[in-house]
């Protein structure tokens, strides 16, 4: 995550803006952008995509030169998988930004008591996981079921699908998308 922060802080600063006026430029507060940058909050995606579409960038140009930067090793520490989602609700943690020519999302995903990816939606990739804690209901199509640790799911992510956490506590599931999608 330290990465994603000074990252975009050079961004800024290359194009000689100051926090406030990124913030009137993305819509984001002056102060989730200074904690953004200082690596005192992980932005959901959607809070990154607004920061980058107002210094001109997008998310895969931005992961993209992050990864040419870093330094690549086939091994990756809890604390160096860099959160693209929203920590506090679902956490997509990613596995292997920087590793070169990477052909896989690979995610460590952590649902909240209650977390719901919202409505069904579709992207062009396909999809599999595991879970390994909790119990996570899972929606592809028309078909529905209630996934414990150590079961699993494949699927095609054009059909409209959903991720709900159904358990009383934190869920959690390990899962890769091909191609990858950030």
């Amino acid at each position: 995550m330290a990465q994603v922060g000074a990252k975009l802080r050079e961004l800024r600063r290359r194009r000689d803006l100051g926090v406030r006026e990124l913030a009137l430029r993305s819509g984001i507060s002056h102060s989730a952008i200074s904690l953004i940058e200082r690596d005192r909050m992980s932005p959901s995606v959607d809070t990154l995509s607004a920061i980058l579409d107002a210094l001109g960038t997008t998310l895969p140009g931005f992961f993209s030169d992050l990864q040419a930067s870093a330094p690549y090793t086939p091994f990756y520490r809890a604390e160096e998988l860099v959160e693209i989602g929203k920590a506090h609700a679902i956490s997509y943690r990613m596995i292997g930004i920087n590793h070169p020519n990477r052909q896989l999302l690979m995610l460590h995903e952590t649902y909240a008591v209650g977390a719901d990816t919202g409505q069904a939606f579709s992207h062009a990739a396909q999809e599999a996981g595991v879970v390994t804690k909790g119990a996570v209901e899972l929606t592809v199509g028309e078909q529905q079921r209630v996934l414990k640790p150590g079961d699993a799911y494949y699927f095609d992510s054009r059909l409209p699908h959903r991720f709900r956490n159904v358990a009383d506590e934190k869920s959690e599931i390990l899962s890769a998308v091909t191609p990858p999608t950030y």
